[in-house]
Parts: C-alpha cells; sequence; structure tokens
C-alpha cells in the first residue's frame, strides 16, 4: 500500500499541474489578451444612465450626448501630430496640449485617457472630420445629465470623472469614467450608471485595426441605467425653493404613512445645469468658494440648530408618558419660571394653562415645569436624564435616520454621559439643564429630523424611514423602507397634543397663518443663534421655526422650516409651512397675501449683519 500512495500522489499532482497548463494556455485567453496588449485594443462603449422621475411621473432628469477626445501616448507618431492644428480645432494653447499628454503619460502611456472631455456636437463635429490626422487620439461618445428642471440640486446631486483614488478603490472605472456624486446619483450609482460593453479589436503588425478578437467572443454590449422614481413632488420641490427667496435655511416634506420625502429644499441653491459640461469645473468651484451662502451645503441634511419650542411637544408627550402631568395638570405663569438660584427663564404668557393652552400659547413655564418634574422623577438626575434621552431616541433623534441619501448629521440628544464629562463632580440636576425643556440647551436636531417627529406625531406614535426612492426598474426598494418604527409613548397620549397643535393656528402663536378648508396642526418656534465674530462669541437674530401636519384627521403631509435669523416662527417659517401644505393638498394657492411677501422679501439685510457688508452671492441670478 506504502508503494502504491508515492506514486499515486506524484502522478496526482502532475495532472493536476498539467491541466492548469492546459486551462491556461488553451481555454483561458485572458493571458493572451493581457500579454498581447499592444496587438489588441480595447474599446468601451458607455451606456445612458437611467432616467430620474417624480412621484408623479413627470421626467426631471435625462440624458444629453457629449463626446470625449481620448489619448494614447504611445501610439502617437514619434515625430508628433499636427500640434498646432490639433489647438486650433480645440481651442486650447500649445502649454494646455503638452501639459495634457505629459498628464495622459503619467497615468499609462499605453492606455487611453481623457484628454479633453465633454465635447459639444459643433466641437465633435470639427475634430471628427479630421481625426484621421492625429494618430493616437480617438473619440468616445459618453451621455451626460439634461435636466428638465431647474429645482432640487442638491436632491439629485452631480456626476464628475473618476479621480485616482477611486480608480484603485473600485477597478470597475477607468480614466475619464462619469460616477456620481451627492444625492441620488451618489446612493443609486450602480443602478443608474448601468454596464460598460466591452469591444476587444485586434491589429497587426502596423498597428492597423483587422477586426474583433478571436471574432468578438469576449465583446458585450451596454446595458443601460435603470430607470428611478422618487418620492419627490418636483412641483412642491420648485415652489419650496422659491418660497426661501433670499433665505437662508431648510425645508422637509414627509408623508407621514409612508415616509416618502415630498420636498427637501435647501436655501440657498443653485440650477443643477452648473455642474454640466465643460463649465462645470470652473462653476463647482464658484459654488465651493462661497462660504457665505454655502449653497453645496444641504442644510435640511446637515444644519444642526437647536430645535426651539416645537421640542415642547417631546417634553409634554415624554411628560404624559412618565406620568408626572395629564391633559388636566395646570401651572401658573408670571411671564417666566425661576429656577436654580435666582435664575429666571421669561416666557410671553401670563397665567394658569394646562397642556392644551400650554401648547398654543407656548408656554415656557409650563414645560420647564413638565421637564423638571421628568428629571426629579427619579432618585438621580442621571437616570432621569436617561429615560428622558431613551424616549426622544425612540423618534430617530440623536442618531442618523437611515434614509438614502448621502449622510447627514446625527443631532444630539444628551445623555447622562454627557453632562458627567461638563461635571466630572456630579453637582448637576434637572435645573441645571433646564434649557432642554423648551428646545435650547445642548438639544440639536436637523430639518430632517424635526420633520419625521412631526410625522410620528401625526401618526400617533410611529414612523417610517425617510426615504426620497419610490421605484427602481425592474428593482425593489429596500425593506428598511417599509418597517414601521413605534415610540415610547403610547398612541392615547397624542390626541391631547395633537388638539392643542391643532389650536395653534386657531387661537395661538400662528393665528392668522391658516387656510380655509384644511386643518393644519402646527407649532411656532423661535431658538437663540449664537455665532463667533473675531473670536467674541456672538448673539445673532433669532432663528424661524416652524413644525406642522395637515390634515389633522387624515395627515397627509407633515413638514419642518427652519429659516436662519428669522426672526420668531410666525414671520417667515410659519408662512411658508402654510403655502407649502396648501401647494401639496389643493394645488393652489389662497393665501396670495402670503405668497407674495415670501416671493418677493428676504433677509438680505440679515444676513449682511454678520458678513460685515460683504456681498451676499446668494443675489447673483444662478443662485435662487
Amino acid at each position: 500500500m506504502r508503494k502504491i500512495l508515492l506514486p499515486a500522489l506524484i502522478i496526482a499532482a502532475a495532472v493536476l499541474i498539467l491541466a492548469r497548463l492546459f486551462y491556461l494556455q488553451i481555454l483561458d485567453d485572458s493571458y493572451i489578451k493581457k500579454s498581447e496588449n499592444n496587438a489588441i485594443k480595447i474599446k468601451y462603449e458607455y451606456p445612458e444612465r437611467g432616467y430620474i422621475y417624480d412621484r408623479h411621473g413627470k421626467l426631471m432628469v435625462a440624458n444629453q450626448p457629449s463626446y470625449d477626445i481620448m489619448v494614447t501616448p504611445n501610439e502617437m507618431p514619434k515625430q508628433g501630430s499636427d500640434t498646432l492644428e490639433i489647438c486650433s480645432l480645440l481651442n486650447i494653447t500649445k502649454e494646455e496640449f503638452i501639459k495634457k499628454i505629459e498628464k495622459a503619460r503619467v497615468y499609462s502611456p499605453r492606455l487611453p485617457s481623457v484628454f479633453l472631455p465633454q465635447l459639444n456636437k459643433k466641437e465633435f463635429a470639427a475634430f471628427q472630420e479630421k481625426i484621421r490626422k492625429f494618430k493616437g487620439f480617438d473619440i468616445v461618445k459618453r451621455s451626460l445629465r439634461d435636466y428638465q428642471v431647474n429645482a432640487g440640486a442638491n436632491v439629485f446631486g452631480y456626476i464628475a470623472q473618476v479621480n485616482d483614488a477611486i480608480i484603485r478603490k473600485k477597478p470597475y472605472y477607468k480614466s475619464g469614467d462619469l460616477i456620481g456624486k451627492q444625492g441620488v446619483e451618489e446612493m443609486y450609482e450602480e443602478v443608474l450608471r448601468g454596464v460598460k460593453g466591452v469591444k476587444y479589436i485586434q491589429r497587426d503588425r502596423f498597428n492597423r485595426e483587422i477586426g474583433p478578437f478571436k471574432d468578438g467572443i469576449y465583446d458585450t454590449i451596454a446595458v443601460q441605467g435603470k430607470d428611478i422614481t422618487l418620492t419627490i413632488d418636483a412641483e412642491l420641490q420648485k415652489y419650496g425653493e422659491s418660497l426661501m427667496f433670499e433665505k437662508r435655511g431648510g425645508i422637509v416634506a414627509i408623508e407621514p404613512k409612508t415616509g416618502e420625502i415630498l420636498a427637501l429644499v435647501t436655501a440657498p441653491s443653485y440650477d443643477p445645469a452648473l455642474l454640466v459640461g465643460r463649465e462645470r469645473s470652473k462653476n463647482y468651484l464658484m459654488l465651493e468658494q462661497d462660504t457665505l451662502g454655502i449653497p453645496l451645503f444641504d442644510r435640511g441634511l446637515l444644519a444642526e440648530y437647536p430645535p426651539g419650542s416645537p421640542f415642547k411637544i417631546l417634553t409634554g408627550l415624554i411628560g404624559l408618558q412618565e406620568e408626572v402631568i395629564d391633559e388636566n395638570t395646570a401651572f401658573v405663569c408670571h411671564h417666566g419660571f425661576f429656577y436654580g438660584r435666582g435664575a429666571f427663564m421669561k416666557c410671553h404668557d401670563n397665567g394658569t394653562n394646562r397642556l392644551h393652552e400650554a401648547i398654543y400659547k407656548s408656554c415656557n413655564t409650563y414645560f420647564a415645569s413638565t421637564y423638571k418634574l421628568t428629571i426629579d422623577k427619579y432618585p438621580k438626575p442621571q437616570y432621569g436624564v436617561n429615560a428622558w434621552s431613551s424616549h426622544l431616541k425612540s423618534f430617530g433623534l440623536g442618531d442618523f435616520l437611515g434614509y438614502d441619501l448621502p449622510p447627514g448629521r446625527k443631532g444630539l440628544v444628551p445623555t447622562s454621559k454627557f453632562y458627567e464629562r461638563f461635571y466630572p463632580n456630579g453637582g448637576w440636576r434637572s435645573s441645571t439643564i433646564i434649557s432642554n425643556s423648551i428646545g435650547q440647551g445642548e438639544i440639536k436636531m436637523t430639518p430632517i429630523q424635526l420633520a419625521n417627529m412631526m410625522a410620528a406625531v401625526a401618526n400617533k406614535g410611529y414612523y417610517y424611514t425617510p426615504h426620497i426612492i419610490k421605484k427602481i426598474e425592474d428593482g425593489e426598494i429596500d425593506k428598511k423602507f417599509t418597517t414601521k418604527h413605534v415610540t415610547t409613548i403610547d398612541k392615547q397620549y397624542f390626541q391631547p397634543v395633537i388638539d392643542g397643535l391643532y389650536d395653534v393656528y386657531n387661537y395661538g402663536t400662528a393665528h392668522g397663518l391658516g387656510v380655509e378648508g384644511i386643518e393644519i396642526c402646527g407649532k411656532t418656534g423661535t431658538a437663540e443663534n449664537f455665532t463667533k465674530i473675531n473670536g467674541v462669541r456672538t448673539q445673532l437674530t433669532d432663528h424661524s421655526i416652524f413644525v406642522a401636519f395637515a390634515p389633522r384627521h387624515d395627515p397627509k403631509i407633515a413638514i419642518a422650516v427652519f429659516v436662519e435669523n428669522g426672526y420668531w416662527g410666525s414671520r417667515w417659517a410659519g408662512p411658508i409651512a402654510t403655502l407649502m401644505i396648501e401647494k401639496y393638498l389643493k394645488g393652489k394657492i389662497t393665501r396670495k397675501d402670503l405668497e407674495t411677501t415670501m416671493l418677493t422679501k428676504g433677509l438680505k439685510q440679515e444676513y449682511e449683519k454678520v458678513t460685515s457688508g460683504k456681498p451676499f452671492l446668494i443675489n447673483q441670478p444662478l443662485y435662487r
């Protein structure tokens, strides 16, 4: 047996080696293609990207043809091409020509790379007519985006050429390829881009093309990208951007029953067509260098603000759940709330309020008292803060919501560990952090978090992860967008709060902003605004905030509006929220008084205070 074992192992090993050699040399042509690279030319066929539609089937983003001039340095004649003629045709200088050839040689002397991208039809026709004279140059047809709307730049994102880092990380991409950046172009890149087609072309010893390699058995055809339908309402998005005339801030509208994002507005914004074509780099640099308006900064996802008075909704709900108050609990307000060592929290109200009145009057004393009772219910403030924090996190606060857009910001919901870093020796209590009760303090929220909070209130205790994808051609959306998230607040506690929110429009801080025929539940907010100017902490004009949902009994839209430096909630954010709701539910506007003001008046002077008279770039025509 031992005599047979060793020869058998040797024979088996030999058979495996021979089989592998047979496969590599006879069956597998991949090594032939690599070893004969000089004799084989690879051409890529680029598919059209998928189209993008809004929730009603309106085409928002299509494609337009574009042409890139590619160069393979080793294929250029040794004596050089007719440089001056090429420069004249393409309207570039000789120095630019040399620089581009050197860059291509650094990338690869044997592989094609982009010499000049995104020629228009006229430029392409002029070069195509004489390309036979320019050895080493070729033309590749691609598709660029063709925007059918001039709104939603932050939603779409843009496409740009891949850089070396992307090529190293993702071998699918080659020099000159385009990739989605920001917005849905980035998040759904693999769906939208399609699959490149590849052709292997055999060349003879004179470098002439003689036909497909191996009769084209390795060639593949391009597969067009898949179309996608977004949850966005194109008309509502455009209207929201127009309402933010000469304002900075964000608007987020969500359908409560599904979590579908109806509008995602950031202001200032820009025409998405600016980031298409030969002028893309110049325009992008201009937008990026605007450090005042920051148009590339999506305030709906990235801006973290103190939520102000809309946070009182959560303070009341948590107080009800923790059973430190009920809807009949009353507190007396004398224009403010005394706490700590003679500290005083001002309030515009005066008198005795129950929950209902406290909501529509926005009484600081009521919610400060409720917050204090909530924290003090527990034997230690650490336990109380952690219980309070857990309730807030059940609304998706203090963390990324998981939406299908580039990650925004988490906001901040402090826990006991947060305060222990600032008070390592203890000594803090409910009165120390009482500002949390009215959405000031350490609380930070993004507009999309506030809108999602209102969706959860409208649904009386649950929400769906906000998302922007509604349908993918021949595909399915992620199941997490149809998974219900339930808050820690029992359903029974939402109704008294909703009743108070309804009367904000009837008797409260939004009185006079209502729309006939629509029952809107809302809450105004005014948040203190501090910044550093020349190293000094300076208080600026307060932010204007408003949250709402409608209709009252069958909510179809929940919305949050932030207007930076907008004074109080009912001055700018409230009217914008009302108009957005009416536009979505009715398709027309009856509150022409509010509309005219929002479309024609802004806060240019407020923003100039911060910039010490520097030009307010939002006035340029390319911004909105």
